[in-house]
């Protein structure tokens, strides 16, 4: 490996106290380097490992190679920007020679930093680092910007005329919108929009599965096994790392309209899924819209220096969906809240012992084609 100047690194198979503080909670951070993601992808294979720097804390999931030795390793969202692009190379940096240090043979990355970051570009080079495609669904995300002092009056000003008059429309019809989150005893206090649940936590975000898939399947795209879904997103709420709101018909109890899930990290609130059925599309039209509006003023109230409403470029046109596209819809729907769109620098991966690492993925192919005992 070359050998950019760097910091040391150390490495343990168990979190830190200060783990999430300094991962996730941070400005930058993200739930995917958190301890309950580490958790979760344990269950599925996964060896979590837990690299610390000076500045940064480093979630690297590794899976050895059958029969060659070695292992891949990938960190989620990471190493998460919580720290300039120049002091996050330098991590990277001392991350990776860590890792190769115990059996690494390749490592991927996908920090959420901007594509117009000289600094980062930079490191990426001298790093040995390449393109590669995407591991999550989507390279880019909108945001809104927040800030110091955000109020709701302001920030509402900001979003289209149509969609105010939706979100005006959806309120008045009575739409009530349920809080589900570990965070706060009371999600239905005075005033605050939210109306506090009539079911367990687990139960809704099951049916929000059946609702996502039915969504899905309108949009021609699929999901994972339910248990996969359902079980992470449990988790993540009582970590404190999501909020899921519900759009019902009503009160608590009421039909449900919409669905959408948020990740708390980062002093940033991100979507990560929605889902409506085509029939309250029809009756309730603004449902989703009062929802997003709903996930943005908890942004505010809790003092977040950003709303990300998520990505919506797919693989083979990362870039800015146009007319016509099926994504393009969902596109002008976000941009309506205001937000703009964010270039990010996308994966990349270092190839540390190549042959290893062209072996490993070879024999890993082979046993994926032919189960032990076909």
């Amino acid at each position: 490996m070359s050998e950019p100047p760097s910091e040391s690194a150390t490495v343990a198979t168990e979190p830190s106290a200060d783990w999430d503080e300094l991962a996730v909670d941070r400005p930058g951070g993200h739930v995917y380097q958190s301890r309950a993601w580490a958790e979760h992808r344990q269950g599925s294979g996964w060896r979590p490992l837990f690299v610390s720097t000076r500045g940064l804390r480093i979630l690297a999931l590794t899976r050895p190679w059958p029969l060659v030795g070695g292992a891949s390793a990938y960190l989620p969202r990471g190493p998460a920007p919580v720290v300039p692009a120049d002091e996050l190379g330098g991590g990277l940096w001392a991350a990776t020679k860590t890792l190769a240090g115990e059996g690494i043979d390749v490592v991927a990355i996908d920090p959420e930093v901007p594509a117009d970051d000289a600094a980062w570009r930079s490191w990426l080079r001298r790093a040995g680092y390449r393109p590669i495609d995407e591991i999550q669904p989507s390279r880019h995300r909108l945001t809104l910007p927040l800030g110091p002092g955000a109020a709701d009056d302001d920030v509402f000003s900001g979003i289209a005329k149509s969609t105010r008059q939706r979100i005006r429309k959806a309120e008045k019809a009575g739409i009530a919108v349920v809080r589900h989150d570990a965070r706060t005893a009371d999600p239905g206090g005075p005033g605050d929009g939210f109306v506090g649940p009539a079911e367990e936590p687990a139960l809704a975000l099951d049916r929000f599965y059946d609702l996502l898939a039915e969504t899905g399947e309108r949009k021609d795209f699929s999901f994972g096994p339910r248990s996969e879904f359902v079980g992470w997103w449990t988790l993540a709420l009582a970590a404190g790392h999501l909020v899921y709101l519900e759009a019902r018909d009503g009160n608590a109890s009421g039909e449900l309209l919409a669905g959408l899930v948020l990740y708390r990290h980062g002093q940033r609130l991100s979507t990560v899924h929605s889902g409506d059925p085509a029939s309250a599309r029809e009756t309730h039209p603004g449902a989703l819209h009062l929802l997003r509006w709903r996930a943005i003023q908890l942004a505010i109230r809790e003092g977040c220096i950003e709303m990300d409403l998520g990505g919506v470029d797919v693989p083979g046109a990362r870039r800015e969906p146009r007319e016509g596209e099926p994504m393009h819809g969902l596109y002008q729907h976000k941009l309506s809240f205001g937000a703009r769109w964010l270039e990010l620098a996308g994966a990349h991966e270092r190839v540390i012992r190549p042959n290893r690492y062209r072996a490993g993925r070879l024999v890993a192919r082979v046993r994926r084609l032919v189960p032990l005992g076909a």
